[in-house]
C-alpha cells in the first residue's frame, strides 16, 4: 500500500491511548484501529482534521506516500 499511517507513532509521542483519541474525535475504537493499521480505503477530512487538532500535528505527521516501486519486494 503506498500510504503509510504513522498514527501509532504520534499517539506514543503525545502519550495518548487509542481509546482516548477515539473518544476525543468521535469515532469508534474499532474504526480507529482500522485507520491505525492502514486497513481503510479512505478517511474523511473532518476526521483527519479532528485527529490533527487533538494530537496537535499536521496530516504529514501521520500519513506518508510512498511509490509502489519503493514498497514492492518483487
Amino acid at each position: 500500500m503506498p500510504i503509510i499511517v504513522y498514527l501509532d507513532v504520534m499517539l506514543a509521542k503525545r502519550k495518548m491511548r487509542g481509546k482516548e483519541l477515539a473518544k476525543e474525535i468521535g469515532i469508534t475504537e474499532q474504526n480507529l484501529s482500522l485507520l491505525r493499521t492502514g486497513k481503510v480505503k479512505g478517511v474523511r477530512f473532518a476526521t483527519l482534521e479532528r485527529i490533527c487538532q487533538v494530537l496537535e500535528c499536521q496530516p504529514g505527521d501521520i500519513l506518508e506516500y510512498t511509490s509502489d516501486e519503493a514498497s514492492s519486494d518483487d
